[in-house]
């Protein structure tokens, strides 16, 4: 049964599940992961250049904690460690295609005052 919720408390909820999913590269992160993709430490550094080693490993952390990914660590030399969404986490994505959809439906900017 779904929760009732008033403008305060769906205010609140939105809040709480944007604060989830706040940072600069967690959405990206999701994205690589989407559909059941496992990626490994280094396909996520190389698909995503522009983060460093310990921003990466910050927001996986981070993700892992909230559940919305999981860690694998194969006992090897050198470690593999694999990420994968958890079920939790493949269920953003309806969520975030919908936000695509919303995005995609903006009208466009009326033409400025001359």
């Amino acid at each position: 049964m779904r929760k009732a919720y008033t403008p305060e408390t769906a205010a609140s909820d939105v809040a709480a599940a944007l604060d989830v999913l706040d940072g600069r590269w967690k959405l990206l992160i999701l994205f690589h992961l989407f559909d059941g993709k496992i990626q490994r430490y280094s396909d996520l550094e190389r698909l995503i250049p522009a983060i460093s080693q310990k921003m990466l490993a910050q927001q996986l952390r981070a993700l892992e904690a909230d559940g919305i990914v999981e860690r694998t660590v194969y006992p090897q030399v050198p470690p593999r460690v694999e990420y994968r969404l958890t079920a939790w986490g493949q269920a953003l994505c309806p969520a975030l295609d919908a936000l695509l959809l919303w995005r995609e439906q903006k009208p466009p900017a009326a033409d400025a005052p001359a």
